[in-house]
């Protein structure tokens, strides 16, 4: 897996449609969560595309503190269904914790986690934290790593 880690204004316009493309299909489309994706804050975060073979699978974005959240942050965490299940999303997460780092040189990072996925997120040091909410309509447990 290859991952790039990118600036908005670094980003050519083809990843920028396969990244919002491949947001669609899972948020919009796979989890039927008709919401706006496009927020205008991609232009503040850092992207993290993951390509396998010239097909862009996997995607992440991050903030430094205050662009999103208090804390630096990470946020639309996707990986394409054809390649769940074989740890990419480890890799994918390990590569955006590792870019946030070395860009922002923070260790505490906070997201917005869909409650199906607390456990995988554990697993990468996050720790819940407050009640769950309602995020779009699908539960979510705010998560911080320090």
């Amino acid at each position: 897996m290859d991952f790039l880690i990118k600036s908005y204004s670094e980003l050519t316009k083809e990843e920028l449609y396969e990244m919002l493309r491949l947001r669609a299909e899972v948020f919009v489309v796979e989890q039927d969560c008709p919401y706006q994706d496009v927020d205008n804050k991609d232009q503040k975060a850092y992207h993290v595309l993951g390509y396998d073979q010239d097909h862009l699978v996997a995607y992440t974005r991050f903030f430094k503190a205050g662009d999103y959240f208090d804390k630096a942050s990470i946020g639309r965490v996707v990986v394409k269904q054809s390649h769940r299940g074989s740890q990419l999303g480890y890799e994918l997460m390990n590569a955006t914790i590792k870019a946030l780092k070395e860009t922002f040189y923070t260790n505490s990072i906070e997201l917005s986690a869909q409650e199906y996925l607390l456990e995988f997120y554990k697993k990468l040091g996050f720790n819940p934290i407050g009640a769950t909410y309602l995020e779009d309509g699908i539960p979510h447990r705010k998560m911080i790593k320090d």
